[in-house]
């Protein structure tokens, strides 16, 4: 497209949106970077102040003695067992409970939770509906 062509297309859409989004642009508050999280503020005199509380704190336990290395290569031959799926896990922990109170006719199906049955997902990371279920 020619010059007069690209003059007529930023006449019709705004200026401001032709050109690129930068921190020029941007409120006082915007610092163009990598989306990183911040770990503290900028003061009236545009100094960095570090807040403590929110720098992450890695806990890495000693692992001395410990036999496994920390890098697995990429030619390593696959894994053995199947990839857990939700009805192998059900069948593997609240089954076989289940199983054994139903035959010693202790089963209350008003009390799911001593299964590990919740029931309601608030306080969790996402709510799960039926369409997020895994089949």
């Amino acid at each position: 497209m020619g010059l007069l062509g690209e003059v007529t297309r930023g006449l019709v859409r705004g200026a401001d949106r032709m050109s690129a989004w930068t921190s020029k642009r941007g409120p006082r508050t915007f610092f163009k970077s990598r989306g990183c999280k911040v770990f503290g503020y900028i003061t009236a005199s545009r100094k960095f102040r570090l807040v403590r509380d929110q720098v992450p704190v890695l806990v890495v336990p000693d692992l001395t003695g410990f036999k496994l290395k920390p890098y697995v290569s990429y030619r390593a031959p696959a894994g053995s067992e199947p990839p857990l799926s939700a009805r192998a896990l059900f069948q593997q922990t609240a089954a076989p409970l289940i199983e054994k109170d139903i035959k010693d006719g202790a089963f209350d199906p008003g009390a799911l939770e001593k299964y590990g049955f919740e029931p309601s997902q608030e306080h969790k990371l996402f709510r799960l509906f039926p369409k997020n279920f895994v089949r």
